[in-house]
Order: C-alpha cells, then structure tokens, then sequence
C-alpha cells in the first residue's frame, strides 16, 4: 500500500471497521463516517470489480452501475495491477457463500 495511505489514522480507522460485527452495524458506521454519495460511490466500485471479475462488458457495466468509463477502467485497473484486495474479499465471500449453502 501507498506509504502515504498508511498512517496512524488509516490504521485507526481500519480498527473500527474490523470490530463491526455484522451488517446493520455497518449501516449505522458508515452512514455516521460517509455521506451518501461517498458510500453510493464505494459501492460502486465494489459492484464494477464483481461484474469485471464476471467478465461482463464495459457497456454492460456501465448501463448496470451507472459507473463512467473512467471509474471502470480505473477499477479494472486495480484488480489487475492493484494489491489484490478485491481478490482477497471474493474469494473469503466465495468461500462464506459456500459454506452458508452447506449449513
């Protein structure tokens, strides 16, 4: 990561985010720390890197997120040049997604 992302506000931050216990705590966090737009916008992304990941079109995308091209390409960007964090999420979701199937 980015020497300048990673400082003690950052890690701060990343602390909280990893002591929410499920979704309506989520809710109510990051409805507090974001505005709307901000989260829309971060959900967003996430949505375009899992329609990439399923090797949808960028028309596709774009007509399915609203998502410019610019904010696609800089996505694609980041799932294949990036530090794998989209990666690492989908597959432990993957893996949940498995497990809740089997239970």
């Amino acid at each position: 990561m980015n020497k300048k992302v990673r400082t003690a506000a950052v890690d701060f931050l990343f602390d909280a985010i990893l002591c929410l216990r499920d979704r309506e705590e989520c809710y109510s966090f990051f409805e507090d720390l974001c505005t709307v737009n901000e989260l829309l916008s971060i959900s967003q992304r996430f949505e375009v890197a899992a329609m990439l990941k399923n090797h949808r079109t960028y028309l596709e995308i774009a007509e399915k997120t609203g998502a410019s091209t610019a904010t696609i390409s800089r996505v694609n960007r980041s799932l294949h040049y990036g530090n794998d964090g989209y990666e690492t999420v989908f597959q432990r979701m993957d893996k949940k997604e498995a497990s809740d199937e089997t239970s």
